[in-house]
């Protein structure tokens, strides 16, 4: 049965292993530093939990993926978003257990904890390539903001969406 739950000390290396797996068909062998870099970034999920909260997703003592929440969305490093709003980043579901729902329900835990703290507003960022999330957030009812969408690299769109609470 899918557990959506904050990761103990120990599950922290295994958690972040599971991001990268998931984000690795989306950074080519022979992507320029930045984007290999990204990889590293993602594997430091201890770097992020001073701001943050990993929250992970896990079907009998398995771990199926992770995503980073922050409660204030102006303390997240890579974007600028207002501060009171709520966003998430880096939602990434192992290759082998996507379409089991693990990454619409940590959506919707971020979404539950972002009302629970009094935000109006969740927003996150994804690109053209992660097709599959793109169609499950507008399902959700996300909508682009294109005011805050940024290129870490020249030809490569990082697009911004936000969903009122």
């Amino acid at each position: 049965m899918l557990q959506i739950r904050d990761p103990r000390p120990h599950e922290l290396d295994v958690t972040a292993e599971v991001m990268v797996a998931a984000y690795r068909e989306y950074v080519p062998r022979d992507a320029p530093p930045p984007l290999q870099d990204y990889l590293d970034e993602i594997r430091d999920v201890r770097s992020r939990l001073a701001d943050s909260t990993l929250i992970l997703a896990e079907d009998d003592g398995r771990i199926l993926g992770a995503v980073t929440y922050y409660a204030d969305a102006g303390k997240e490093p890579h974007a600028a978003w207002p501060s009171g709003w709520a966003n998430f980043r880096l939602l990434a579901v192992a290759p082998g257990a996507r379409g089991k729902g693990a990454g619409r329900a940590l959506t919707e835990e971020c979404l539950v904890r972002a009302r629970a703290s009094g935000r109006t507003t969740m927003a996150l960022h994804t690109t053209q390539m992660m097709q599959v999330a793109r169609a499950m957030y507008e399902r959700m009812g996300f909508v682009r903001v294109p005011e805050f969408d940024f290129s870490p690299v020249p030809g490569f769109l990082v697009m911004a969406y936000r969903l009122t609470l």
